[in-house]
């Protein structure tokens, strides 16, 4: 078991999260029924494009970021 211990990595894991969040999305499955949509919160993070777009970008920043830490 893996534990978050500094912002990165937190930070890190939740992209995470919204990256799958969003595929799920992607496939018509909500996340809430109420809230935003994680395809809003990415936009916010300052992804932009469409929902694919967004997808891609955040696919090459975890990547990337993974990538770094090692």
């Amino acid at each position: 078991m893996a534990i978050l211990t500094t912002p990165n990595k937190i930070e890190l894991y939740r992209l995470m999260v919204l990256r799958e969040a969003l595929k799920l999305e992607m496939h018509g499955i909500k996340r809430s029924a109420r809230g935003r949509t994680s395809y809003s919160l990415l936009k916010d993070e300052g992804f932009t494009g469409s929902r694919q777009g967004v997808l891609d970008q955040v696919i090459a920043y975890i990547e990337k970021a993974k990538n770094e830490k090692e």
